[in-house]
Formats: structure tokens, C-alpha cells, sequence
């Protein structure tokens, strides 16, 4: 499908990878998002699995490929590749790993070194269902996050707060993102038909949303 399909059957297709250290929770974190599943004994994740999840925004139909990337250094090679045509990025620790989160920088510069795309990030605390073995704090969550111009958010994969909140979120800014962009940009149109992302002047103000901190209820 192109942009000169009839506008009722025009739909967006974006790709977001979620990265992040081995078992933080990212795979859990998208079987929560697609099917609304945990799994405790899950197995770390070998090369790339995706999920495809659909939102109507505006009356159009946006469809998100969600790619959940292994953490295990041994597999960093396989999955670069991976980062390329991404629109959006979850960069996901575990609150209660500090090691986790000192590693957020390597991943932000691997995320900018292989994208093609300027990327909407979230910076993903998990696990905040464990807040009594907490090892990073609300406040260097979001600090880390304000210094890197991401979103931020706290989640938990296991009871599922806010993890429909953090996907949707970053959905959502890509949709606001390229619909500024697209209006009378053929060059954008072209980088984007590359992407395989189909689109429309959908007529919006394209405001964008505040880039506000979003953490587990205490």
C-alpha cells in the first residue's frame, strides 16, 4: 500500500524495538502488551521475536511491529540490524538491578549508532510491582530520562501497570511525529515509503504530547 491508496484504506505501520540488558523483562513486557500474557519461567529470548499490535488514532488504523531484541552480549551482532527502520525505541532496566541501569548509556548509543530514523524513546523502569528490593530510584529514573530528552515510565510486566500506558504512549508520539513531518514533505514521504510505513494528511494539529513521568502507585 501507498499514499496514493483510497484515504479509507490507508493505515500506518511503524517498527519499535524494545532493548535493554538479559532479563529485565522485555520479552514479558511485550507478551503483556500483545496478548495480555506473563510468563514467570520465561527463557531469555534467542535473536529477535516480534509482535504486531493495532491502535486506531485520529480514525486510522496504526499497526505497531514490536521487536523484542536479546539482551545477551553474544547475540548484540545478530541484532543491530534490527534497529534499522525503527520509529520508536523501549529502553527497558530492571529497578532492581543497578547494573541494568548503568547500562541504559551503551544502549542509547548502540539505539542512535544503528537507527535511520530519529527514534521516540522511553526509558523503561520494570519490575516496580518489587519496590522493596529496589536499587534505582523514581528520581534517577526520570533524571536520567530528562538528561536524554526520553519519555519515562515505571512498569510491571507481572501486574501489568502501565505497560498498555508506555506502549501506547510511544505509538502515539511516532503517529504525532511523522504526521507533522509528512505534511508537504515529499522527501519524508519517500523515507518513510522506504520504512514500509504508509501514509495520509490526516488533517491533525500534530500537537505533541508533554513528555511527562509516569511511575508505579505507591
Amino acid at each position: 500500500m501507498d499514499s496514493s491508496d483510497d484515504e479509507s484504506g490507508e493505515e500506518y505501520l511503524f517498527k519499535i524495538v524494545i532493548i535493554g540488558d538479559s532479563a529485565v523483562g522485555k520479552s514479558n513486557l511485550l507478551t503483556r502488551y500483545a496478548r495480555n500474557e506473563f510468563n514467570l519461567h520465561s527463557k531469555a529470548t534467542i535473536g529477535v521475536e516480534f509482535q504486531t499490535q493495532t491502535l486506531e488514532i485520529d480514525g486510522k488504523e496504526v499497526k505497531a511491529q514490536i521487536w523484542d531484541t536479546a539482551g545477551q552480549e553474544r547475540f548484540r551482532a545478530v541484532t543491530s540490524a534490527y534497529y534499522r527502520g525503527a520509529f520508536g525505541a523501549l529502553v527497558v532496566y530492571d529497578i532492581t538491578r543497578r547494573t541494568t541501569f548503568d547500562s541504559i548509556p551503551r544502549w542509547l548509543d548502540e539505539l542512535k549508532t544503528h537507527s535511520d530514523t530519529t527514534v521516540a524513546r522511553m526509558l523503561v523502569g520494570n519490575k516496580c510491582d518489587l519496590d522493596n528490593i529496589r536499587a534505582v530510584s523514581v528520581e534517577e529514573g526520570k533524571s536520567l530520562a530528562e538528561s536524554e530528552g526520553m519519555f519515562f515510565m515505571e512498569t510491571s510486566a507481572l501486574d501489568a501497570t502501565n505497560v498498555n500506558k508506555a506502549f501506547d504512549m510511544v505509538i502515539r508520539e511516532i503517529y504525532n511525529s511523522v504526521s507533522r513531518k509528512v505534511l508537504n514533505s515529499d522527501s519524508y514521504k519517500a523515507e518513510l515509503s522506504v520504512n514500509r510505513v504508509s501514509l495520509v494528511d490526516n488533517g491533525t494539529d500534530g500537537s505533541k504530547q508533554n513528555q511527562g513521568y509516569s511511575c508505579c502507585s505507591r
